[in-house]
């Protein structure tokens, strides 16, 4: 298909003259105006302005776009989608001058979502998730992350991944999964002994079905410590899985620096990082995902160190975080915004967070960037510019989404 008249942002990395091949410089949209984009089955087999485009393109199949804009497909590299219940009378509560240990008390908090989520069934966790996927595909979303971990038990973890899993074959987004199973320690558990025996078998058993893609953790005072997460990680490199993990969201334990030792894809939240967890995590090719909607939801204060990130030249990456508790977002058009607004991030920050930046935090070398050879997920926008993208608030302008090649 030949997609005509476009303007294309690759969000590919540019160079300037003497600068060494490799070396990326992260600025700028790598924009082709008057340009034109062609796919055979699922890759993009050229694309620039199309003056240049080679005549054997020329009797393809024609989409013209009118001047419309072309970005990579978007990615939300971080959600807990798939869960039981919801917890919107905590919310609630919460309004009405409950404290978060009053609500706990009662049931609520995360215990809550773990007793909804094992109560219900593979076709009950996918009836339920499946709505909230199609609000971010219907923003341009090509590629998900789901993560496991509100079932703090052996059989609900590995169903939960069977319902991420089952998610790719019902819509046409690509998933990948992670296993939280050191997500929360069960109530009146032991911590050590819930990883050693629940939390490590379960990893292993998804690994040996071919349900998980990377290993999650959260590293954090109300869940695990670094001595817990780091035998976590250590399963997990024997078993051949990447790693990632919350990190810094509510202190500084050194989970960002943790994850940089095991050259993870990605730590997340990290509103308490520091300037050395950017400078180790810049070593170790890690990933910055920054997390604004569990920021906003709970009324935090202490800003992810956006500068230091920049400084130290770490790829940020944004994500919506979809959780009942924390962040019931399905926006990650908002989640650009509140990137924008609440951090300062730039319009092309936000842009790459979801594009080429997200898929480096999976682990994805074939998506994120538009350029032959690359997989063929595009969002195609009434916009005029990129800045649009972020600078808009609760206004969707997707024309058509393109997912391994198909609209």
């Amino acid at each position: 298909m030949l997609l005509d008249n476009a303007t294309i942002a690759t969000m590919a990395p540019t160079q300037e003259p003497g600068q060494e091949l490799g070396q990326e410089l992260g600025h700028g949209y790598g924009l082709i105006t008057a340009g034109a984009l062609v796919t055979q089955g699922e890759q993009i087999v050229w694309l620039g302005p199309r003056d240049a485009l080679p005549d054997r393109y020329a009797t393809e199949a024609r989409l013209e776009l009118d001047g419309r804009l072309v970005t990579p497909g978007l990615i939300d590299c971080h959600t807990h989608i798939v869960h039981g219940g919801n917890r919107a009378r905590e919310f609630e509560l919460r309004l009405e001058g409950a404290s978060y240990e009053e609500i706990s008390r009662a049931g609520g908090g995360i215990v809550s979502t773990v007793s909804a989520t094992r109560e219900a069934d593979l076709d009950t966790l996918i009836a339920k998730a499946l709505p909230r996927v199609d609000a971010l595909l219907a923003e341009g979303v090509t590629t998900l992350e789901i993560k496991s971990g509100y079932g703090l038990d052996h059989d609900t973890e590995l169903r939960m991944l069977q319902a991420a899993r089952r998610i790719a074959t019902l819509r046409p987004v690509s998933v990948r999964t992670s296993f939280l199973g050191a997500h929360a320690v069960p109530k009146g558990q032991d911590a050590d002994r819930y990883i050693d025996q629940v939390c490590l078998p379960a990893m292993a058993e998804a690994q040996q079905q071919g349900l998980v893609d990377a290993v999650d953790g959260f590293c954090e005072g109300i869940a695990f410590d670094t001595a817990q997460i780091r035998r976590v990680f250590e399963r997990a490199r024997a078993l051949g899985l990447p790693v990632k993990l919350h990190a810094e969201q509510l202190s500084n334990l050194g989970g960002a620096r943790l994850a940089a030792e095991f050259s993870a894809l990605s730590a997340d939240h990290l509103e308490y990082a520091d300037a050395g967890d950017a400078a180790a995590m810049a070593a170790a090719g890690t990933v910055a995902v920054i997390l604004p909607g569990a920021f906003y939801t709970l009324r935090e204060s202490q800003v992810p160190p956006i500068q230091a990130f920049r400084d130290h030249q770490v790829p940020m990456a944004l994500a919506s975080d979809c959780n009942p508790g924390s962040s019931p977002l399905t926006s990650l058009l908002l989640t650009m915004n509140m990137g924008a607004t609440l951090f300062r991030m730039t319009p092309h920050e936000c842009l790459a967070g979801v594009t080429c930046h997200a898929a480096r935090a999976l682990g994805l070398g074939d998506r994120g960037v538009l350029a032959a050879g690359k997989r063929a997920d595009l969002a195609i926008w009434d916009v005029e510019s990129p800045a649009e993208l972020s600078y808009r608030i609760g206004f969707n302008p997707l024309w058509k989404r393109m997912s391994g090649g198909l609209l």
